[in-house]
């Protein structure tokens, strides 16, 4: 496995929630696997909408919840750097349960369709993508469906 993944649940989770976690280790492995990274770990913390509202507000000046956010411990055209084998650590990932489970029904596909769409798009806000431009749009939407559509969340 090319990829650790330190999961922190810092909300309330239902039973059929919580058993949706493993989507999140699937779909992570997958894009690891897809983006040829070398050993690397991601932090990835389940919140509430509180907490990531002031997550956002301190960090990106919007007062406001949002589903996912990323914190990546590299620039993107900086070089990783590791010691003695230890994996790369790309940074940390926080992802709002309410906000998972209402885009869910609004976007009319399941939770753990959601939460691995939205752990894909934390993930490769990571590695450098982005969606500033119509074209970085594509291509980071273009990889989230491939990585998805390999664990077989598809829409």
């Amino acid at each position: 496995m090319s990829i650790t993944i330190d999961l922190n649940v810092e909300t309330d989770l239902t039973e059929s929630q919580r058993a949706a976690l493993v989507w999140i280790e699937r779909c992570l492995e997958a894009g690891a696997e897809i983006e040829q990274l070398p050993p690397a770990e991601v932090s990835v913390t389940l919140l509430d909408n509180e907490a990531i509202r002031r997550l956002n507000r301190e960090y990106r000046d919007v007062d406001r919840p949002t589903d996912v956010l990323s914190f990546p411990l590299w620039e993107p055209d900086e070089e990783w750097e590791t010691t003695d084998g230890e994996p790369v650590p790309l940074g940390d990932i926080f992802i709002s349960i309410p906000r998972t489970e209402e885009q869910a029904a609004e976007y009319g596909h399941s939770f753990e369709r959601e939460l691995g769409f939205l752990a894909v798009h934390g993930f490769l806000h990571l590695l450098g993508y982005d969606h500033g431009t119509e074209a970085e749009e594509k291509e980071m939407f273009t990889r989230q469906e491939e990585i998805l559509e390999r664990v077989g969340l598809k829409r």
